[in-house]
């Protein structure tokens, strides 16, 4: 019984041995197969493109990332403690720059009373928008910054406070009746930097609201739709030759050719009653000579 026992636990051990080498021997891939696969794997990339050359075009999109953000850091830094509200004259503008503005908040909820451009009446630039408001009206930062300047100006802007704001735009606030902030101080978008007021060159109650880029006034307009209190674009493209204008969309212009086609119509009525008007004249003298 011992023996058959024993006998039986051999043929066990036997087959056990002899599966799992069959299951080796059947999932096991050569040697050289493997190096076959391993090469073929290290040998892909996407076709018609040279390794050598996404390597060197990967390496110069990285130095522009880098060079692009030392120009941002050293464009929020230059001349930082200057006391003009231009700091960057005499640096040289480039002529065009994409510029984040998705983080802007209303500096005031007033309506426009006043555009970007000439003054004929006080023959010279109104370098920004006025903005309606109340003397004591809560006056927010339009962009996360650092302020720069917080001073008076008798003959023009009054209290005034500018901010260099994060994407390299400066804002200016004018006409206050009191700052809330000091220089050097960092400020959020929508967070109180001051209260409205009337001060300076003013001709009543509002806020004198400036957007600059390196120095240069950029048109309020272009970069904001100041009637819904939002910016036109996520990104605005300053652009050299254009930053003065404003931007108009379709409801804008529409309006703009209704009134048009409306003034074309008028002048055509009023044309054909004079023209009716005089004919009518004309009969009336033939019509009082052949009576004489």
């Amino acid at each position: 019984m011992n023996f058959i026992k024993t006998a039986a636990l051999a043929a066990s051990f036997g087959a056990m041995i002899l599966s799992g080498f069959t299951a080796s021997a059947q999932y096991r891939l050569p040697a050289s197969h493997n190096q076959q696969h391993n090469a073929l794997i290290a040998d892909q990339r996407p076709a018609g493109i040279d390794i050598q050359s996404a390597k060197i075009n990967s390496n110069i999109a990285a130095d522009v990332r880098q060079r692009e953000a030392l120009y941002d850091n050293e464009l929020f830094n230059y001349n930082f403690n200057s006391q003009s509200v231009n700091a960057y004259a005499g640096l040289e503008v480039p002529a065009t720059r994409d510029i984040d503005v998705t983080g802007y908040v209303a500096p005031v909820k007033g309506r426009l009373t006043s555009p970007y451009g000439w003054r004929a009446r006080f023959g010279r630039m109104h370098r920004g928008v006025d903005l309606n408001l109340r003397v004591g009206d809560s006056v927010v930062a339009a962009f996360d910054g650092k302020v720069r300047l917080v001073k008076y100006e008798a003959a023009g802007y009054g209290h005034y406070v500018v901010i260099r704001h994060d994407n390299g735009l400066e804002t200016v606030y004018g006409h206050l009746s009191r700052t809330l902030v000091k220089p050097g101080q960092r400020v959020r978008a929508g967070q109180l930097i001051a209260k409205g007021g009337n001060t300076g060159r003013s001709t009543g109650p509002h806020l004198h609201f400036e957007t600059r880029f390196m120095g240069l006034a950029v048109n309020p307009e272009a970069i904001i739709d100041f009637e819904n209190h939002v910016t036109h674009k996520d990104v605005f493209t300053f652009d050299k030759r254009t930053y003065e204008r404003s931007q108009v969309y379709g409801p804008k212009r529409a309006a703009s050719r209704t009134t048009a086609a409306t003034s074309k119509s008028k002048a055509k009525t009023t044309a054909s009653v004079k023209k009716s008007s005089s004919k009518n004249t004309v009969a009336a003298k033939k019509s009082s000579r052949k009576r004489k």
